[in-house]
C-alpha cells in the first residue's frame, strides 16, 4: 500500500558513489511497513563504504552473504553482526560494484509505540540511536535483505523528507569524521551526521 507523504527516492539517487549518497541521505525517512502498522523516522547518521575499501563486505569479491551489495542500486543489504545484531544498508553504484551506505540512527517520526513493543527502552532516543538498535526497533533482519528501497509497496524503503531543509537548520551542521567500530580502513573520514540530533550513536570523536 502506497503510504501518503512518504514518497521514495528514485533509484538515481543511489547511482552516484556511496560516500556522495551517504550525506545525501541525511534527513530523509526510513520507512518500515508491517502489518501492525508503518514506524520509521529521518536519517540522522550514516557510514559509507566503497568498492576500494578494505572494511567493505564486498571488497574480497562476492558471496552468499554479500550479494546484495552487489546491486542494482537502490536495494536494501542486510546482514547479522557479532552473532546477535542486524544492520541495514543502501546499495549504491551500478550493478556489480559493490557499495553500500550503512544508515546508524534514525530520529524517530512514526510509529513510536511499535517501536517501544519491540525495545524497551524509556528514552526514545534509545530506542534507534545506532545501527542494531534501529533494525530491532524496526523489525528488519534477513528477510529484508535485497528489498527495493525505491518503491513504495516495500516492506522497507527510503522517502523524500520535503521539509529537509528545514530538518537541516534545527539539526545541522552536518559533520564529517571516521567510520566506528571497525579496525580496517578506519581512518576513513566516511561518517557523517547531523550534530544537532540527540538519535546520533556517538558524537564527534567518541
Amino acid at each position: 500500500m502506497k503510504l501518503p507523504g512518504f514518497i521514495p527516492l528514485p533509484r538515481s539517487f543511489f547511482k552516484p558513489s556511496a560516500k556522495l549518497v551517504a550525506p545525501a541521505l541525511l534527513g530523509h525517512w526510513l520507512i518500515r511497513s508491517t502489518p501492525e502498522g508503518v514506524c520509521g523516522g529521518a536519517i540522522v547518521e550514516t557510514e559509507a563504504y566503497l568498492s576500494d575499501d578494505p572494511a567493505c563486505h564486498g571488497f574480497q569479491g562476492e558471496t552468499a552473504r554479500n550479494r546484495s551489495m552487489f546491486g542494482p542500486p537502490g536495494r536494501a543489504y542486510v546482514y547479522f553482526i557479532y552473532g546477535n545484531h542486524w544492520c541495514v544498508n543502501a546499495v549504491c553504484r551500478r550493478e556489480g560494484c559493490a557499495e553500500a551506505v550503512l544508515i546508524r540512527a534514525i530520529e524517530v517520526a512514526v510509529g513510536e509505540d511499535l517501536m517501544r513493543a519491540r525495545r524497551k527502552e524509556l528514552k526514545v532516543h534509545d530506542l534507534t540511536n545506532g545501527p542494531a538498535k534501529l533494525c530491532a526497533a524496526l523489525d528488519i533482519d534477513r528477510k529484508l535483505d535485497g528489498v527495493d528501497l525505491c518503491a513504495a509497496n516495500s516492506p522497507l524503503f527510503i522517502g523524500r523528507n520535503p521539509t529537509s531543509e528545514k530538518f537541516f537548520l534545527q539539526r545541522g551542521p552536518v559533520i564529517t569524521t571516521t567510520r566506528v567500530g571497525i579496525s580496517r580502513a578506519a581512518e576513513l573520514p566516511l561518517r557523517f551526521y547531523l550534530a544537532g540530533s540527540p538519535f546520533v550513536s556517538r558524537g564527534k570523536g567518541k
